[in-house]
């Protein structure tokens, strides 16, 4: 069944080769977790519609709404507002560089993913960032994400804690390098997957409500409730590395 959507947002997900990335959009698209998956060339692409504002802000906590939000005269009244979010999972190896970097031009948020069982992919994460602020437009909302966070629990791996970055490391990297917030998550139980996806839909949401981007304009990498003629979601498009097809959808290299 079709659903309706009030925005269209691009959002990019970028780290290390092997973080997890593909798995995470494919849990939060289809709601399950392959334990096998191909390596990502190019860029792969999903999509999945999620709701913004209140009433759902609210009752989720997300980004720490305000206590006025939850008088009587709250906006909780109001209809629930949902975002389409056009997910752009790019390949983390070397050699594709060159290209998934073109991808970050009009996105308006990124998943940064690193593997919590891996250092080097946390201590990558920062020329990925430089990468990702170099390329993309001014204000984008990223959000660092620890992932495999079920392989820290001793109870899943034979007593073993493979852990090797920890939540108070990454979250004063966030503080460091003015990155919005640190979400651990395991697509594998699906722990955390949804929050951090909603996390950069609501401040996207929160920036459009304060007129911070140009709805017409695709390098803003939002698009209001009648892009492209239309506001009705179709079927979740998933693991197509053939990027072509997710343009001849419609999504081209701009916006969503």
């Amino acid at each position: 069944m079709s659903q309706t959507w009030d925005y269209i947002a691009k959002i990019v997900s970028l780290g290390d080769s092997g973080c997890g990335k593909s798995s995470l959009t494919i849990r939060l698209c289809e709601g399950r977790f392959s334990p096998h998956h191909d390596v990502t060339i190019g860029v792969e692409f999903g999509s999945r519609i999620v709701p913004v504002g209140p009433p759902a802000s609210l009752d989720l906590a997300i980004n720490d709404p305000s206590k006025a939000a939850l008088e009587p005269s709250s906006p909780k009244d109001e209809p629930q507002k949902h975002m389409k979010l056009s997910l752009w999972d790019t390949a983390g190896q070397e050699t594709y560089k060159s290209i998934t970097r073109s991808y970050f031009r009009g996105a308006s948020g990124a998943l940064l993913v690193f593997d919590i069982t891996r250092r080097k992919t946390f201590e990558s994460v920062t020329s990925w960032l430089h990468d990702l602020r170099q390329i993309a437009e001014e204000g984008i909302v990223v959000v660092l994400v620890g992932n495999k966070s079920d392989l820290a629990s001793g109870a899943a791996n034979d007593g073993k804690n493979l852990r090797e970055v920890t939540a108070e490391e990454a979250e004063e990297w966030c503080k460091d390098n003015k990155v919005m917030r640190y979400v651990e998550t395991s697509a594998k139980s699906g722990e955390g997957v949804e929050r951090a996806f909603l996390e950069v839909a609501e401040r996207i949401h929160q920036n459009i409500e304060a007129g911070k981007y140009d709805l017409n304009d695709r390098r803003s990498g939002v698009k209001g409730p009648n892009a492209g003629g239309q506001n009705t979601a179709r079927t979740v498009n998933l693991g197509m590395n053939d990027v072509a097809a997710a343009r001849k959808a419609g999504t081209g290299g701009g916006c969503c």
